[in-house]
């Protein structure tokens, strides 16, 4: 595993979900799935939430920012507009236009971990 700490998806898809559980997974990532109530920030190095996480993942980013989350945080998005981006960007999160291409992804989450352990 790249690191102890877990990249958390917030994905409600179930095939978006386990495309992505098992795409990390073979990149070396420990994945888990958030469970109703569990606190992110307790456990994850990294969340990873979908738009549509929810109704809106972008309002349950900002519902675990009120509550002291700081994980890094990667947005799935998809024909994202220029109020989404600025959105995005004030919570502190990477916008992912998906449809999900190459190792955009697995690379952002690889920079995250690595500056968390340099942190």
């Amino acid at each position: 595993m790249i690191d102890q700490a877990a990249i958390m998806l917030l994905v409600d898809d179930a095939s978006v979900l386990a495309a992505l559980q098992f795409s990390l997974s073979v990149e070396g990532f420990d994945v888990v799935v958030r469970a109703e109530g569990q606190r992110p920030e307790s456990a994850a190095a990294a969340l990873v939430i979908d738009e549509r996480y929810s109704g809106n993942g972008l309002e349950a980013l900002e519902e675990l920012r009120a509550l002291g989350c700081t994980s890094p945080a990667f947005i799935l998005v998809t024909n994202p507009n220029s109020r989404l981006h600025d959105r995005i960007a004030a919570q502190g999160a990477i916008l992912i236009e998906k449809p999900l291409f190459g190792d955009e992804l697995s690379s952002a989450l690889r920079g995250a971990v690595e500056w968390q352990r340099a942190a």
